[in-house]
Formats: structure tokens, C-alpha cells, sequence
């Protein structure tokens, strides 16, 4: 139980260090001197290194030890905070997020096999899943309020600097306290299968950016299309060829793993979108400080706290159906209250509370239904598996969200005469310009309406994927509405 706990811990730490940034954006453009696409890059830049080495990660955690490549992106992290924290420029800040990426590439999929093989009992282990995915989400949506303190005392560093003490805790107690499990030497690890779903991740990534702008960069784009294909379709071939793929594709026809994985990469998606519209809108519109924007977004939490534990004790009982293709059903409504929340405080925080309980529902068992469904002695692929699911969702909807709400941000906004084109690029663009014209006022009032009309048309978009979410889910799982289906089915 106490080395689940330190699992618990640093999954806590790792998505706060993630969810940290959307309430930090705003004053690390102003400091750095960061452009729209370069503040992308500064949290998309962990998210993409994290998900290209996964895979390999949790392969190479069943052949040298799981405990002993934990304590490798222990300190990897550690380090990458520091050089994070005292970043001069955007080009260091973002080299030292990919960095820090490789540390909690190497440290993550290691907490649920640790997890797998410290407890024995499937209820055991569904209730600790459980926390590990409430915590996921506790993590991300108190990063916002954590990242708003710091920001109200402290420089921007200091968001980074936070994890210093949480990694030489966990140093400490995982040398002293966590077992090594056991170490599998067939196991293969494959560069080449990483390096090939990093090149085709960073091909989509670019893909999205520049597809949603207003005038994209046509050579960048076919550029991006053929690294994606090209990255990814060899991936693919590579693993149908190999004895020991990287990544058994085969796992994805158990239907209840498929519904985890979208559980899993649809809510962080939509939990990440959330975070960073909110975040934003209320520092540049309503004009609210880092620490209230902060709390605003952390109302999350309230609903996600309470259903994330209450899913995992109840699954054996009314299972994963109810529970996943529920949770997404009730977010739904939430994300649909958001939609027409502005400019009401009130209706902001219902709608976000509502989301939160459902998407807590939801990540409380997505794990489960991936972890559970593969063989023990693949817990190393199936935890990466999951991993992924969560990273994906998180990279693809700063990708995606964060692109297209400038491009409709650019599109809507009504600049008074004589201001320059410059401050469509984004609304703090906008506000950087507007003192510096004689009309900035009216430049002030009409960005802000750009900016909401932008912040509904997204969540527009969030609340249809979370209705096909629950639609999928309903189907993938009509074999799975009673509690008895959980564990390996291979």
C-alpha cells in the first residue's frame, strides 16, 4: 500500500506540472516576450515527447524493472524543473518541457504496473485504478489554483520550481519503500517504433496548427502530411512484423480496452480544452487575477473529487458501462451548460461542477478498462497504452482548441480603424496592442466579445465530443452493464 501511494503521489505532480501552465500562459507571453505559437509550443512540447515515448517506455519498464526506470525519470524530472524554472527565452522553456517529458515519459507508465502487481484482489485493484485516475484529474484541474498562488507571490519559475521537493520526496521514498517487481529479459525494446511515432505525432500536431489557421503555410503543410504518414503508417506496418511489437495492436479488438482508451484520451480532451479556456478568457477578459481565473477553472474538481472514488468502489457491482458511457452523458450536459454560461459567473461554475462529475466517473475506470484487459505479464504495454490515451487527449486538444479558437478569434474580430492587422494573432496580441493605440478601448471591448463568441464556439465543439463519446462507449460496452466482466479476458 505504501509504494501505491508514492504511485498515487507522483501521478498528483505530474499532471499538476501539466494543468500549471494554462493559468501561467498569459504572464510567461508577457515575460518571455512568447508569440501565440511559441506559447503553444511551451505546453504542447511535453504532452507530444511524453506520448511518442510511452510506448516504449512501459516495454522497457517489464525488461530492466519498473522500480528502477521510476527512479530514472524521477530524476530526469527533477533536473528539467530546474532548467524549466530559469529559462531566459521560449526555445529554452520548450526545450526544457521536452526534456521534462522524458522523465515522465520514463516515471509513468511504471505507476500502474507498480499498481498491477501490488495488489492482487480485482477489487483491490479497481478501487487503487480508481484513485490513480481521480488523481489524474484532481491533478490537473488543481493545477490552475496551484499555479495562481505561486503567481500572486513568486515569478513565473516558480510554477516549475514546485516540483523540486515533490521529486526528492519521492526519490527518498521510493528507494526506501517500493519493491522492484519482477524483471522479464526477453522484453525488447524498440527506438525505431519510437522514433517513427514521434515523427508522425509531431507531423499531426503541425498538421492541426497549421490546417485551422486563416492562411496556412501550404509547404508546411504537405511537409507535416507526409511526416504523419509517413511516421505512423510504418509504425503500424512495424508492429504487424515484429515477434515483440511495441505495441500489440491486437489488444484494441477487446472492445472494453477500445472504451477505456476513449474514455481516457476524450476526457483529458475535454478537461484540457476546459482548463484552458477558462483560464485564459477570465485573465484577458474579465480581467480576473491568476489565482481567481485559477479557482474558477479548479471548480472542476468539487464534482470529479466525489465520482472518481464513488466509480471505482461501485464498478464490480454495476459496471463498466454504466460508469464510463454515464459519466460521459452527464459531462455532456455540463459542457452544454458552459456553452451559454458567459458572461454569468454563476453558470460557469454549474456548468464546470456538472462536467466534473461526470468526466470523474469516467477517468475513475477508463484505466481499469485498459490496465484490467491485458495480460499480467504485458502491464508494462498496457499501462503505456493508457498513458498515451491520457497524453493524447491533452496534446491534441491544445493542438486542435488552442488553434482554432485564434482562428476564430481572428475571424470575428472587428478592429476599429486604424489598428493593425497584428492584433488578430490572438487576444493578448490584442491587448498588447490596444496600449499602445489611441482607440484601445474600443480594441479592449471588441476582443472581448471575439474572445467569447470564440470560447462557445469551442465548447460547442467539446460538448458534440463528448455526446459521441457517450454513444461509443454505450455500444463498445453493451456486454459490459454488470460488474462482473473486469480483468484480463487473453
Amino acid at each position: 500500500m505504501v509504494c501505491a501511494g508514492y504511485c498515487w503521489h507522483c501521478l498528483t505532480f505530474n499532471t499538476l506540472d501539466n494543468s500549471i501552465l494554462y493559468t501561467a500562459l498569459p504572464t510567461l507571453i508577457e515575460e518571455l516576450g512568447a508569440n501565440h505559437s511559441e506559447s503553444l509550443w511551451i505546453i504542447n512540447a511535453y504532452p507530444l515527447v511524453m506520448a511518442g515515448l510511452l510506448l516504449g517506455s512501459g516495454t522497457l519498464g517489464d525488461r530492466i524493472g519498473h522500480k528502477k526506470l521510476f527512479v530514472a525519470g524521477l530524476a530526469i524530472f527533477g533536473i528539467a524543473s530546474l532548467l524549466a524554472a530559469f529559462s531566459p527565452n521560449p526555445s529554452m522553456l520548450i526545450a526544457s518541457r521536452a526534456i521534462l517529458a522524458v522523465g515522465a515519459a520514463a516515471m509513468m507508465p511504471q505507476t500502474l504496473a507498480i499498481l498491477r502487481y501490488t495488489f492482487k484482489k480485482k477489487k483491490e485493484l479497481n478501487v487503487a485504478i480508481a484513485i490513480w485516475g481521480t488523481l489524474a484529474v484532481v491533478g490537473a484541474t488543481l493545477g490552475p489554483i496551484v499555479g495562481g498562488l505561486l503567481l500572486e507571490w513568486f515569478w513565473w519559475g516558480s510554477v516549475f520550481l514546485l516540483n523540486v521537493p515533490f521529486v526528492i520526496i519521492s526519490l527518498i521514498g521510493t528507494l526506501a519503500l517500493v519493491s522492484a517487481g519482477k524483471v522479464d529479459k526477453s522484453q525488447k525494446w524498440d527506438f525505431i517504433s519510437s522514433a517513427q511515432f514521434m515523427v508522425g505525432l509531431t507531423g499531426l500536431v503541425f498538421l492541426i496548427k497549421e490546417v485551422t489557421k486563416t492562411s496556412p503555410d501550404v509547404p508546411l503543410l504537405l511537409t507535416a502530411t507526409a511526416a504523419m504518414v509517413l511516421g505512423l503508417g510504418t509504425f503500424i506496418y512495424r508492429q504487424n512484423t515484429l515477434k515483440q511489437p511495441l505495441l500489440d495492436l491486437g489488444l484494441f479488438k477487446n472492445q472494453a480496452l477500445l472504451a477505456g482508451v476513449i474514455g481516457a484520451s476524450l476526457s483529458m480532451f475535454a478537461i484540457a480544452g476546459m482548463q484552458l479556456l477558462i483560464t485564459q478568457r477570465f485573465q484577458l477578459v474579465a480581467d480576473f487575477t491568476p489565482l481567481q481565473a485559477g479557482l474558477v477553472a479548479a471548480t472542476a474538481a468539487l464534482g470529479s473529487l466525489v465520482s472518481g472514488l464513488v466509480g471505482g468502489a461501485v464498478l464490480h457491482r454495476v459496471g463498466l458501462r454504466r460508469i464510463i458511457a454515464g459519466g460521459f452523458a452527464i459531462a455532456t450536459i455540463g459542457a452544454l451548460t458552459l456553452i451559454f454560461s458567459l458572461p454569468s459567473l454563476l453558470f460557469t461554475v454549474v456548468g464546470l461542477i456538472i462536467t466534473g462529475v461526470g468526466l470523474g466517473f469516467v477517468m475513475s475506470v477508463a484505466s481499469t478498462a485498459i490496465i484490467g484487459n491485458v495480460p499480467i505479464e504485458e502491464a508494462g504495454m498496457g499501462s503505456s497504452v493508457n498513458e498515451v490515451s491520457f497524453e493524447m487527449g491533452s496534446l491534441t486538444a491544445v493542438a486542435v482548441l488552442g488553434s482554432l479558437v485564434v482562428s476564430v478569434f481572428s475571424t470575428n474580430l472587428i478592429l476599429p480603424t486604424g489598428v493593425p492587422e497584428v492584433a488578430r494573432d490572438g487576444i493578448a496580441e490584442a491587448l498588447t496592442v490596444a496600449s499602445t493605440v489611441t482607440n484601445g478601448d474600443e480594441l479592449v471591448k471588441q476582443a472581448g466579445i471575439a474572445y467569447d463568441y470564440s470560447f462557445s464556439v469551442i465548447m460547442i465543439i467539446i460538448t458534440v465530443v463528448l455526446a459521441v463519446s457517450f454513444l461509443a462507449t454505450l455500444y463498445l460496452l453493451r456486454g459490459h452493464g454488470k460488474g462482473t466482466e473486469v480483468g484480463a479476458h487473453h
